[in-house]
């Protein structure tokens, strides 16, 4: 999203040290991007497998989104930081802030929907899911993950909502006569910044806790009552190990369930919670947050397009396998030897086109299979 304030002027603009610097970081950042996000998307055009699961839908138009950010979005602000000059006029100005509030809240967005669909997979039981992720909801769904943020994008931003009341602040800023240098500023007014941060960021964040909490409460108590089953000598339906083993296979799971849930939770808020704080906070303090402050936080949000597809897609062993097969010609020692492996332990059933655990399986092993080795 585009910074609200970005008039890095001449007196605290970047030395020709500090721009080498940001060019190289933010180039890496653009090619990472662009580079993960195309190979999702032709890992599931590619791969028959991932295209029968119909959430996967997800994950290709959250790297769509993630591609167009990387692509429309950060080459024009990367050019923007280093030459200190916005050189493109007014009018794409406006398209360009457009196009950066649409995308990035686009792509947050998709990460909610996926936290949902995870939270009906896993906490629910495979009928619900069945009926709550039909097609249709699916492409609903997706469908809002566009559609909603024009209204807090194009709409407002090409009426001038957004500037209503700080129009003398704004002209005085867009120009700098020591310099001779013209700005693309988008600054907001109270109003404006209270909508959009809730919309785009706070309700889908909340949406997020509270699905991947539930995941992770469930995971927990499903493994509280394993364990209680075992102290009373139950025989565990489908178990193949010794208990020992399967004690040391739940716990290793169960860690590697918790770090997942902390990683993907952990980089959202680290990327873009300090830019949607920011961004509430400004207006009430007459607009005084730094030039360099917004700069910083808006490429940490940025970051996140460059994150997703390692965090949605390369800790998933069906899309790495994809990924291999891709890379490396098509080698046949990365062909999946079946659809679901031979070394689940426990059955399992594909409903929808996802794969739900039948009775008998561990938690930990339905927390393996649905949140950590299936695509989304």
């Amino acid at each position: 999203m585009e910074e609200l304030d970005v008039n890095v002027s001449s007196s605290e603009g970047f030395s020709v040290a500090e721009k080498i610097v940001l060019l190289t970081f933010i180039s890496a950042v653009i090619l990472m991007a662009i580079l993960g996000n195309l190979l999702v998307m032709v890992a599931v055009c590619r791969d028959r497998q991932l295209r029968k699961i119909k959430t996967n839908y997800f994950i290709v138009s959250l790297a769509f989104a993630d591609l167009l950010v990387s692509v429309l979005v950060m080459p024009f602000g990367a050019i923007e930081l280093v030459q200190d000059n916005w050189i493109y006029g007014e009018m794409f100005c406006l398209v360009r802030t457009s196009l950066d509030v649409l995308l990035t809240t686009a792509s947050i967005f998709h990460l909610c929907c996926i936290s949902l669909d995870r939270y009906y997979a896993i906490c629910c039981q495979p009928l619900v899911y069945r009926n709550k992720m039909t097609p249709l909801r699916i492409a609903v769904m997706l469908g809002g993950c566009w559609v909603i943020p024009t209204f807090i994008s194009f709409l407002p931003i090409m009426q001038g909502w957004n500037s209503i009341g700080i129009i003398d602040l704004i002209q005085q800023r867009q120009f700098n006569k020591a310099s001779n240098s013209t700005y693309c500023i988008f600054m907001v007014n109270k109003p404006y910044a209270i909508t959009c941060s809730v919309v785009a960021f706070y309700i889908p964040f909340l949406l997020m806790v509270l699905a991947y909490y539930r995941i992770y409460v469930t995971a927990r108590e499903h493994a509280r009552q394993i364990r209680v089953l075992q102290r009373a000598g139950a025989p565990a339906e489908g178990r193949q190990h010794h208990p020992d083993q399967h004690s040391t296979h739940r716990m290793k799971t169960e860690t590697k369930a918790a770090k997942t849930l902390c990683i993907i939770m952990g980089c959202f808020c680290l990327c873009w919670a300090p830019f949607f704080i920011t961004n509430i906070v400004d207006p009430f303090i007459n607009y005084t947050v730094p030039g360099k402050v917004w700069t910083a936080f808006l490429w940490l949000g940025y970051i996140n397009s460059g994150l997703n597809p390692f965090l949605y897609a390369f800790l998933n062993k069906s899309f790495r396998r994809a990924f291999l097969i891709i890379l490396c010609c098509g080698d046949e020692r990365y062909r999946r030897p079946s659809i679901l492996g031979q070394t689940v332990p426990c059955s399992t059933t594909t409903i929808n086109g996802s794969t739900h655990v039948l009775s008998g399986c561990s938690s930990i092993s339905k927390l393996l299979l649905l949140f950590c080795n299936r695509p989304v």
